[in-house]
């Protein structure tokens, strides 16, 4: 089986894993903001863990599958070693410090510990969350002005702290987040 061909696999399995989920500022399946996500990422590098995990970026965050599903799902088409680093990476890239585990802070207090954490994350991480915030970005500064302030800084802040990742792919992330910002 190819890469491509695996690929597709993953793809229907975080289509499948997501389930109905929407996104929000569009009528879009949830599964065409992490496609686009490695498509973006695959201008970059043709590892598959990495365009695996920019799939599957958001199924431990966003559904009720766990790492061992993850890792079950993989074995079907990855080595152990791609199947671990990729697990690794969707565990990096998934938020720790949410409302629902810290409701005692703000927005501002989460999104503060979550960056502290993020200065952490591995390089392959780093570059897939620069994709991912090229995305967001830009889809968000469109369909929702009054939030998108708020959040491009919150991005402009990640881009700017993550500085280990693809240094083209970050330059891009920080040009999107400054041009949308700028705009709105």
């Amino acid at each position: 089986m190819t890469d491509l061909e695996k690929l597709d696999k993953i793809i229907e399995f975080a289509d499948h894993a997501h389930g109905d989920q929407m996104r929000k500022y569009t009528p879009d399946r949830y599964i065409v903001h992490p496609v686009r996500v490695m498509r973006t990422c695959s201008q970059y590098t043709d590892s598959l863990p990495v365009l695996a995990t920019a799939v599957l970026h958001d199924v431990l965050e966003d559904t009720p599958y766990t790492q061992n599903d993850l890792s079950v799902f993989l074995r079907n088409y990855m080595s152990e070693e791609e199947q671990d680093l990729t697990v690794e990476l969707v565990t990096e890239l998934t938020d720790v410090f949410i409302k629902k585990d810290f409701p005692a802070l703000n927005r501002f207090q989460r999104k503060k510990k979550e960056l502290e954490r993020l200065k952490e994350i591995s390089p392959e991480a780093q570059t897939i969350k620069y994709a991912d915030i090229i995305d967001n970005a830009t889809e968000i500064s469109q369909s929702d002005p009054d939030f998108a302030g708020r959040y491009l800084q919150e991005c402009n802040d990640i881009a700017s702290a993550l500085t280990e990742g693809n240094p083209e792919l970050r330059t891009i992330a920080l040009k999107v987040v400054t041009a949308t910002k700028n705009y709105n």
